[in-house]
């Protein structure tokens, strides 16, 4: 048996040997084959031989990888950067992020499974009193994919609001934003945080919530600070990202574009809070994002 297996994979053509090999598969069936295969698993078994290299470059077997409504993606780049590409080439583009939105938001395809992702800059979202350096900085950071986070000083009504209209794949997807606790930087090549101005979070949770033009609904409400501490590890959620999930909605069919509302807020004004840097909403579909935990 071992001996077969060790015939059958050998060189590119079997026929030096009077045995079948690799190389006697017909194109068209590894086609078929590389239909129910991941794209990172295609192009390890395209470096096999050239029927395999012919069948992964194959248009009808990327065309299944990519979502129907890849065509929307390519739209938010200049024509000249898809045209004439074969459809694993557009698989690669779209692999990338797509920024758009004056480069305020990403789009891209998880590598994997083709599924569209997004992500969105607090750039691109409604800040009660960003426009005030009394209370928000814009902070550049290699931290975020987005080079730039908001970060608050101190403020009595915290409100963030965000909305996107896009035409989401049918899924089902996960909306979260990515939170820090104190502000962060460097110092001679070390990552230190400073948690002056970090207060407030314990006393009274945040609101998450979000809705969907179709009339979904979710919301959460979640202490971004710990009220007790431990003495030997500190407060675990001070000075690292965390991803705090807003809720699920689900997208059923592609038209019409579905547009969504999501929003972070403590506007309880009986006591102030600071000391918090907000980066993103990501937008994942949802067992991709437990993968990724």
């Amino acid at each position: 048996m071992g001996a077969s297996l060790s015939n059958l994979t050998e060189g590119s053509n079997g026929s030096a040997t009077g045995r079948p090999g690799l190389g006697d598969i017909p194109e068209s069936c590894v086609a078929c084959v590389f239909l129910y295969l991941t794209p990172p698993e295609i192009c390890n078994l395209a470096r096999l031989n050239r029927a395999f290299r012919g069948a992964a470059s194959s248009d009808a077997v990327w065309e299944t990888k990519l979502p129907p409504n890849y065509h929307d993606l390519l739209d938010l780049m200049p024509p000249e950067r898809y045209q004439n590409l074969s459809k694993k080439d557009i698989f690669a583009l779209l692999s990338r992020p797509v920024p758009f939105d004056d480069g305020n938001r990403e789009v891209w395809l998880d590598r994997i499974t083709g599924r569209v992702c997004m992500s969105i800059s607090a750039k691109a979202m409604a800040i009660t009193g960003i426009e005030d350096r009394r209370y928000w900085n814009w902070v550049p950071t290699e931290e975020s994919r987005f080079h730039v986070v908001a970060y608050l000083q101190q403020i009595w009504w915290f409100e963030v609001d965000g909305v996107v209209k896009f035409p989401f794949p049918s899924d089902i997807y996960t909306v979260s934003f990515r939170i820090h606790l104190g502000r962060f930087s460097k110092r001679l090549g070390r990552r230190v945080c400073n948690f002056e101005h970090t207060h407030g979070w314990d006393i009274k949770p945040v609101r998450f919530g979000l809705s969907t033009s179709d009339g979904q609904q979710a919301s959460s409400d979640c202490c971004l600070d710990e009220t007790e501490q431990d003495d030997a590890n500190g407060n675990h959620k001070r000075g690292c990202w965390i991803e705090y999930k807003v809720g699920e909605f689900i997208v059923k069919e592609t038209d019409p574009v579905t547009e969504l509302r999501f929003s972070m807020k403590q506007i309880d004004c009986t006591h102030s809070k600071g000391g918090l840097c907000v980066d993103s909403v990501s937008i994942i579909p949802n067992d991709l994002k437990q993968r990724r935990r």
